[in-house]
């Protein structure tokens, strides 16, 4: 994701407890109004529309930019967020994950980054008559900075820790970590398929109780220390 008004590109630095507790106040706020998330999935549409109340559209976003790795966009002004019709859940359901965190992503914008936003006053007609966006969610530009601050705070959102280790003792029956090692030694898979598939095909279950990627819920449980690399790293 790109900023494309004709400021700064660069974003003050955040550290990963700042962005955490970010997301754990927005949950708190969606609790203090609605009841708190004991469980998952995280309601993320009802936090973006009913808590925050952005508009929420699903749209053609190669018609609308030309240009096909935008999964969304957030409008600032006009209090709108777009994501791409190909995550469509509905139409799609494989693509939930992907869904939601871009849901979660642009509320990342949304809390983090929109007090950096001037609009451009001189480029206040965009794309048939709607004002330009802030903010262009592209998966080409996911290493940028206001990226990872975005993207770190979608993954503490849908995937708090209190949930994830509370569903992890339910799932497994302990808290203890899980091996990529031993599930590599355990797996009946083509050589080919990678550590991270091997891990990630393991977590699918609990990743769908989260209504995230499996991607997603490995990153965070690596940083959890709830999936490690192997027992040795239990003696440090």
């Amino acid at each position: 994701m790109g900023r494309l008004d004709t400021g700064n590109d660069a974003v003050p630095f955040l550290s990963k407890t700042q962005i955490k507790r970010e997301a754990a106040v927005l949950l708190s706020e969606y609790g203090e109004r609605f009841g708190a998330v004991v469980e998952p999935p995280v309601p993320i549409d009802e936090i973006l529309e009913v808590h925050l109340q952005l508009a929420f559209e699903l749209s053609d976003m190669n018609a609308m930019f030309g240009f096909g790795d935008v999964l969304g966009a957030l409008w600032i002004a006009e209090k709108t967020v777009r994501v791409d019709k190909s995550l469509d859940p509905v139409l799609f359901p494989r693509r939930k994950g992907r869904y939601r965190f871009t849901l979660a992503h642009e509320t990342g914008h949304w809390r983090l980054h929109r007090h950096l936003y001037t609009a451009d006053a001189n480029q206040a007609q965009f794309f048939g008559g709607q004002s330009k966006p802030a903010y262009v969610c592209r998966s080409s530009e996911a290493s940028k900075p206001v990226e990872w601050q975005a993207n770190y705070f979608a993954a503490q959102l849908l995937m708090p820790s209190n949930l994830l280790r509370a569903g992890w003792e339910k799932w497994r029956g302990n808290l203890n970590p899980v091996a990529e090692t031993d599930l590599l030694q355990a797996a009946r898979t083509p050589s080919t398929e990678t550590p991270q598939a091997v891990v990630e095909r393991f977590l699918r279950p609990f990743a769908d109780t989260f209504e995230v990627s499996g991607e997603a819920m490995r990153i965070r449980l690596e940083e959890l220390e709830l999936i490690i690399k192997n027992k040795n790293e239990l003696l440090f």
